[in-house]
């Protein structure tokens, strides 16, 4: 069971393909069922697919620039009247990226900043205060990644170097 959950990975190349709507309503309709703090639910959903806009998020912060590739970005709007808002936007961001990587779509999440960057995702999405968007999710067929070194390292910390007990 644990298998979906290692084998995430984010992708930032994809292919031409797009995705379809059947889908997306299946990534959504199971990122709805995130516990969330006293079942606020915190979140709304926002999808880009046209080509301008998905351009224009992708000026939205130093590592935005994948959104321009994928067909789909998501942005994940959250209700910051409450404190615990982004706690859940992180449950529903990550229930979201294992739901594409089940149906076979690749992901990888952005956060928008700094503000002025967040306020500009926030606006695309047709929202205003006390909703914000930080967070988008770029989702579409995987791609082979380019020939070439990246600066983004590999592999994981040993459970011996991460875990302590008492």
């Amino acid at each position: 069971m644990v298998d979906p959950i290692r084998s995430l990975r984010a992708t930032r190349w994809f292919t031409d393909g797009a995705v379809s709507d059947d889908a997306l309503r299946e990534v959504l309709e199971t990122a709805r069922w995130t516990g969330s703090a006293r079942n606020r639910q915190p979140w709304r959903f926002h999808t880009v697919r046209s080509a301008a806009t998905r351009d224009e998020l992708s000026r939205c912060g130093a590592y935005a620039v994948h959104l321009r590739a994928a067909p789909v970005v998501l942005l994940l709007a959250l209700d910051h009247s409450w404190g615990d808002a982004e706690f859940d936007g992180g449950r529903v961001a990550q229930n979201i990226m294992l739901a594409a990587h089940r149906l076979g779509l690749g992901s990888c999440p952005v956060t928008f900043f700094p503000q002025h960057n967040a306020e500009r995702a926030t606006a695309i999405a047709g929202r205003s205060a006390p909703w914000q968007v930080r967070t988008g999710i770029a989702l579409g067929h995987p791609a082979p990644k380019p020939a070439g070194t990246s600066a983004i390292p590999t592999g994981r910390h040993s459970l011996d170097a991460l875990w302590t007990s008492d």
